[in-house]
C-alpha cells in the first residue's frame, strides 16, 4: 500500500488522503506507466494516469477531511501533520496491508511516526513499513497514490467553483486568484467565510480581521454622524 496526500497546506477544500493497494508483482506495471509526483503532472495528465492505475490497482481507498472538519481538530489541539497521520491510519486499519509505504512531511517525521503507530490497531501494526520524505517520488505505488488523491481533491475544488459560480484558482495562498476570492468573500460578509473556507490559516485570519475592522469603522462612524 502506498499514501499520499493532497490539499494539506490549501486554504480552500478538503485535505484528500489516499491509499493505493497493489500485489507486488503488478508493480512493474505501475512502473511503466512513468508515474511521477501529482504536483508535476498537467490535471489532464493527472486524468489519464488515474484511469489506468485503477485497473491495475486491487484496492483504492479515499479518505477527505473538510475544511471545517480541519479547523474544528485545529481548535481541539490536533495539528495539520495529526490529522493528516490519523487519515493514514485510517486507510491501513481498514484494508491491513502487509507493506505499507508512506510519503512523510518534510518536518516533524519522527514524531508524524510515533502518532501514526499510536492511532494503528494490532493487526496493522504487523505490516512492515517504509516511511520517507520524497517517497512520491521514489515508489511508483506512492505516486499512485499521489495521483489519485490529487485527481479526487481537483474534482471537489471543482465542485466548489461552480457552487460559488467562481474561478479561485487552486485554493492556495501563493495563487492571487484565491486571495482576490477570499477578498470577496470577507469584503462581502463583513469578514465571516463559508464552511469550505479553513478559517484557522493565518492567511484567512488576517484577511477576516482586516474586514472585520473595516466593518466597525463604518458602523461606529454611522454612529458619529447620525
Amino acid at each position: 500500500m502506498g499514501i499520499d496526500e493532497a490539499g494539506r497546506g490549501a486554504v480552500i477544500g478538503p485535505l484528500v488522503v489516499c491509499g493505493v493497494v497493489i500485489d507486488e508483482e503488478k508493480e512493474k506495471e505501475l512502473k511503466e506507466l512513468n508515474l511521477k509526483d501529482s504536483k508535476e503532472l498537467t490535471p489532464k495528465r493527472r486524468e489519464e494516469l488515474a484511469e489506468k492505475i485503477e485497473k491495475i490497482a486491487d484496492n483504492i481507498i479515499v479518505l477527505q477531511v473538510s475544511a471545517c472538519t480541519i479547523d474544528s481538530m485545529r481548535r481541539s489541539g490536533i495539528n495539520l501533520n495529526q490529522i493528516e497521520a490519523i487519515k493514514m491510519a485510517d486507510a491501513i486499519n481498514m484494508l491491513l496491508p502487509e507493506k505499507v509505504i508512506i510519503d512523510l512531511p518534510g518536518y516533524n517525521s519522527n514524531k508524524f511516526k510515533d502518532f501514526l503507530f499510536s492511532k494503528l490497531d494490532e493487526d496493522a501494526k504487523k505490516a512492515e513499513f517504509i516511511l520517507e520524505n520524497y517517497a512520491d517520488k521514489n515508489y511508483p505505488v506512492v505516486s499512485a497514490a499521489s495521483i489519485i488523491a490529487k485527481v479526487e481533491r481537483d474534482k471537489k475544488i471543482d465542485l466548489l467553483k461552480k457552487e460559488f459560480n467562481y474561478d479561485f484558482g487552486v485554493g492556495y495562498s501563493h495563487d492571487e486568484r484565491t486571495i482576490a476570492f477570499l477578498e470577496k468573500l470577507a469584503r462581502e460578509n463583513n469578514g465571516k467565510m463559508p464552511k469550505n473556507i479553513r478559517t484557522t490559516w493565518e492567511t484567512v485570519q488576517e484577511i477576516v480581521k482586516k474586514h472585520q475592522q473595516k466593518g466597525l469603522r463604518a458602523f461606529f462612524n454611522r454612529i458619529k454622524f447620525s
